[in-house]
């Protein structure tokens, strides 16, 4: 294992503190920084620690049992670092740029979520103006962009509509400068709090020609960099909210051990209802692991799912969320009432996985993608 057992029991400690007061973990990044977590991901020939995507994902799952706002807020981090991986073994040298940023200890962000924009990675809102020397400005709002206020660069894009008839996604690597990247501080949700995730205006954010890393035809698409971000971003989510399944069943273990019937005369790991319920969540959680393991092998090996690739990868980051979500459920049902207190670790757990409802792909779109392949789109 990467991340030592100690670092992460400091992580968890703190974990309380920083939900309560709606802050950033600033301690739990520098002591991630020093333990050469930014650049875990990254290959060695580059300086860094060359875990696989299957290995970085394990490492993630630890990271949430121990803090989930703190792992979904450098899970993006790695999102990046994963797709800089992809798009220079698929020969686009552009992300090498991002590699050498991560070994030199730059925090890396993500922003392409938009505000009420369910198009998401495939047709953005925010505008790209192209420049004479291939560089390029951009324009618009972005939302939910976790570490924005802290983060030293982020992946963005934007729609070139130079040609209406032929718009184009113009993806780039751009520097957080407060002058062209204006953040709105604000960050006050029902869980996830630590990643203080503001939305964000694009105000004449440039990139230089070296730093668009691709353009395309909006919508779902295999270009490296269109794949690597939607590849990395499922898989990698869905390993953060199975950190959270498997923390809130330790959790449910550990307390009806110790909780007493007084109908029964015994406690609570004793009743078949309640075995029923710890039994039910460990299933629910056993089926995830493989998947992501899977998932993680087949981006780094090539494998060919066709058409299936997005679905599947969707479907991996749904299975994830929605097993952690009726895991943490069942666990609060089988710790009786004291769980509801805002000071109890599994409160906080259930208030943080909801976080994992609202990111893509959502039910909507998953099942969506599933029905248009399997019975063709609507007439």
């Amino acid at each position: 294992m990467f991340l030592k057992d100690d670092l992460l029991k400091a992580i968890h400690e703190r974990a309380p503190h920083y939900d309560k007061e709606n802050t950033f973990p600033y301690d739990d990044y520098r002591d991630l920084k020093e333990a050469g977590y930014y650049k875990a991901f990254v290959p060695k020939e580059y300086g860094g620690h060359g875990l696989t995507l299957k290995e970085i994902a394990k490492e993630q799952t630890r990271l949430a049992k121990a803090a989930p706002a703190t792992a979904l807020g450098i899970n993006m981090h790695h999102i990046i670092v994963g797709l800089a991986k992809y798009m220079v073994r698929k020969g686009n040298n552009r992300g090498e740029q991002i590699l050498k940023d991560a070994v030199n200890g730059k925090l890396l962000s993500f922003a392409i979520s938009e505000p009420a924009n369910d198009r998401v990675l495939f047709g953005s809102i925010s505008e790209a103006r192209p420049g004479n020397d291939g560089s390029y400005t951009f324009y618009g709002p972005k939302a939910f962009i976790s570490m924005s206020g802290e983060c030293d660069a982020m992946v963005t894009y934007g729609m070139d509509s130079t040609n209406e008839e032929e718009p184009q996604s113009v993806f780039a690597y751009i520097a957080n400068d407060k002058d062209t990247v204006k953040i709105s501080p604000h960050w006050d949700t029902l869980g996830m709090r630590g990643t203080q995730s503001f939305n964000l205006t694009l105000d004449g954010a440039k990139a230089t020609k070296e730093q668009i890393l691709t353009t395309v035809d909006p919508g779902p698409s295999f270009d490296p960099v269109v794949f690597g971000i939607f590849s990395h971003f499922e898989i990698l989510l869905a390993a953060t909210y199975h950190g959270i399944g498997q923390r809130a069943l330790e959790l449910g273990v550990e307390t009806v051990k110790k909780r007493k019937s007084i109908a029964r005369d015994s406690t609570y790991d004793q009743d078949p209802n309640i075995r029923w319920r710890i039994a039910e969540a460990a299933l629910k959680l056993n089926a995830v692991t493989p998947q992501i393991d899977s998932l993680a092998d087949d981006v780094e090996q090539d494998t060919d799912h066709g058409n299936y690739w997005l679905p599947k990868l969707s479907a991996i980051k749904n299975y994830s969320t929605e097993a952690s979500l009726e895991v943490v459920e069942e666990m609060v049902r089988a710790s009786g009432g004291r769980s509801y207190s805002n000071d109890q670790e599994l409160s906080r757990l259930l208030r943080d996985v909801y976080a994992g409802l609202f990111q893509p792909s959502d039910q909507e779109s998953l099942h969506n993608a599933w029905a248009n392949l399997l019975l063709g789109p609507i007439e």
